[in-house]
């Protein structure tokens, strides 16, 4: 079998950790509790007694799950992907598989199969709540089977990438912020095509228009050709790693180091805080960081392309306009988020965090050493987003008080990003449940509560009515986010911050669409501003319990 050794090593052999069972478990109860809270808003605010009801219900909810579960799959493939090759990467193992007598095809695939089959299994976990909703009525098997169908061929997709930037990226961040720009651009890439050449052509493109169009009676004949897409894609990302994983991973000759005057001449003198240095002036998040940020101006720029389409309207959409630019405000939270975990997850993978704790660094040096690089290396991602909220006013797009207040916001949260990247790295030993739980927090709270929102607009009714379901939504949502965030340090400020960032989100998406701007403005402030020093405190009052230098 071709890769069958690695793949062996992927499934049996390497480290498992409870978070993939915890994935599982997971993302079968999210969609099993959206079915429930959808069910009681409906039953709660309407009657439900003929078979058109509940056929009616079936078929709103499954347009409810089916983007959730597109993304989770999305989402997760590609960081299950990028992690199996980062992570041998980083403890230097993947060196001892390129000597070995393992051939390259048996490497990238063995490895895309061991990432396919953990995907695989959350696929297979959210199959019987799928079937649950189709005995509602309102959908058949046939747009069921279509719906996993091309929700397994997204996944396959999004995991090849991650696999193909893994192996050609030397750190796991730059795989991470390159694999999600190729994501964010294939969903733009779609609307595009729906723009120029009409929702068919969209459907053949973009994950979310064939999901969604996989589940009309009449979307059958666009499902084989997006399907057909993704298989194209799998292939041509899986022969590029197969030709240039070795080139790639290879050490080149050493250069002869200077010696006498010449060396004396390129010495450099090393900042008052030694991580900053080490952040902002060496190679600390890998070489060629230029192709990320490439990737990064092409996200902006097609951001600006949809700002601009959207303000030549007499009276520009707001909707129209968040469309266009919260996917790269997300992104660019997200990406931050990720640079600040693997710059602390990679030290200690490399073995040079040991080597920090026992010299003379003092907690706060490391920890706003970290902060600071972070937003130095990564000052396209937080300066281009934060440059496009300002330009929104001198385009009509928005007022001057609009433009500052999400200037201010979005500062906020990227700054929230980089604390709660760095706060996961220290708490968590386990470089993937690290990563894991730093990107799974920002989805959660941004998709999670939106998903939440979408709940009670599509089955609209009473709010009273709809206040306990939902409440027990949120609740559960903060219940895994201190799980998450109090792994090793509990803390009543972490406490209060699972409890209120889930509600207080909601009050700010609401009062977005309502136009209240400065509520938004004073919600975001206050309720994320409260949870980077609920997290930023325990980072350094705690920071020898955290990374294992103490033992009390």
């Amino acid at each position: 079998m071709i890769g069958g050794a690695v793949f062996e090593r992927e499934v049996m052999v390497a480290p498992r950790t409870k978070g993939l069972y915890v994935a599982r478990a997971v993302t079968a109860a999210t969609l099993l509790g959206i079915v429930a809270t959808c069910w009681l808003v409906v039953t709660g605010s309407q009657a439900v007694v003929t078979i058109g009801d509940t056929a009616r219900f079936g078929a709103t909810l499954l347009r409810i799950l089916a983007p959730v579960q597109l993304a989770l799959a999305v989402l997760v493939s590609a960081l299950v992907a990028v992690l199996a090759v980062s992570l041998e990467k980083d403890r230097r193992t993947l060196e001892l598989l390129l000597v070995s007598r393992l051939g390259r095809a048996q490497l990238v695939l063995g490895k895309l199969a061991g990432s396919l089959l953990r995907v695989g299994l959350l696929l297979v976990a959210a199959a019987p709540v799928f079937a649950l909703v189709a005995l509602f009525g309102g959908v058949t098997p046939a747009q069921l089977g279509r719906l996993l169908l091309v929700t397994a061929a997204a996944a396959a997709t999004a995991a090849a990438l991650g696999n193909l930037l893994a192996f050609w990226r030397d750190t796991t961040f730059q795989a991470l912020a390159i694999t999600a720009s190729l994501l964010v651009a294939w969903l733009a890439a779609g609307e595009a095509a729906a723009t120029l050449a009409g929702p068919a052509w969209a459907a053949r493109v973009s994950p979310a228009r064939a999901a969604l169009a996989a589940l009309t009676p009449a979307g059958g004949g666009d499902a084989p050709r997006f399907l057909a897409l993704c298989g194209c894609l799998v292939v041509a990302a899986s022969g590029a790693a197969i030709a240039g994983v070795r080139r790639w991973n290879t050490a080149s000759e050493p250069r002869r180091r200077p010696t006498g005057a010449a060396h004396a001449s390129r010495r450099r003198e090393v900042w008052a805080n030694p991580v900053l240095w080490r952040e902002v002036r060496t190679r600390a998040h890998g070489r060629a960081m230029v192709v990320v940020r490439i990737a990064w101006l092409a996200l902006f720029a097609a951001a600006v392309v949809g700002v601009v389409a959207a303000s030549r309207a007499d009276r520009p959409d707001r909707l129209a306009v968040a469309a266009a630019i919260v996917p790269l405000w997300l992104a660019s939270i997200l990406a931050v988020a990720a640079l600040a975990v693997t710059s602390v997850t990679s030290e200690r993978d490399r073995g040079t965090l040991d080597l920090l704790l026992v010299s003379d660094l003092e907690p706060a040096e490391f920890v706003w050493g970290k902060l600071w690089g972070v937003i130095a290396a990564a000052r396209e991602i937080v300066v281009l987003p934060l440059a496009l909220c300002i330009a929104l006013v001198p385009a009509g797009v928005a007022t001057l008080e609009q433009g500052l207040f999400m200037l201010a916001g979005l500062a906020v949260l990227l700054f929230f990003g980089a604390v709660l990247g760095v706060y996961a790295g220290l708490s968590h030993p386990a470089s993937r449940q690290a990563i894991g739980v730093t990107l799974g927090i920002v989805a959660f709270l941004s998709v999670g509560v939106a998903t939440a929102m979408r709940i009670m607009v599509a089955f609209g009714g009473s709010f009273e009515l709809q206040l306990a379901p939902f409440l027990a939504a949120i609740v559960g949502g903060a219940v895994g986010l201190y799980a998450a965030l109090a792994a090793r340090n509990p803390s009543p400020a972490v406490a209060w911050t699972a409890a209120l960032l889930p509600v207080l989100t909601f009050v700010a998406i609401t009062g977005f669409l309502q136009g209240s701007n400065l509520q938004v403005l004073l919600v975001v402030v206050t309720a994320y501003g409260f949870a980077t020093l609920a997290l930023l405190i325990p980072s350094i009052t705690a920071f020898d319990l955290l990374t294992g230098r103490s033992g009390e």
